[in-house]
């Protein structure tokens, strides 16, 4: 499980970007108590779409 921040370095983009757009790119985010994680596969899958 990836964190925002995580998730962040991965896109290149800033931790709040991801918090404000993962919706609309498609990921899935699994709730841990309050907090945002999200499945490596599922931002690998996003990556291929988006740049094969």
């Amino acid at each position: 499980m990836l964190t925002p921040a995580e998730v962040a370095e991965w896109l290149k983009v800033s931790e709040v970007t991801v918090k404000n757009k993962y919706r609309s790119w498609g990921l899935r985010p699994q709730k841990v108590g309050r907090l945002l994680r999200f499945r490596e596969r599922d931002v690998v899958s996003y990556l291929d779409s988006r740049y094969g």
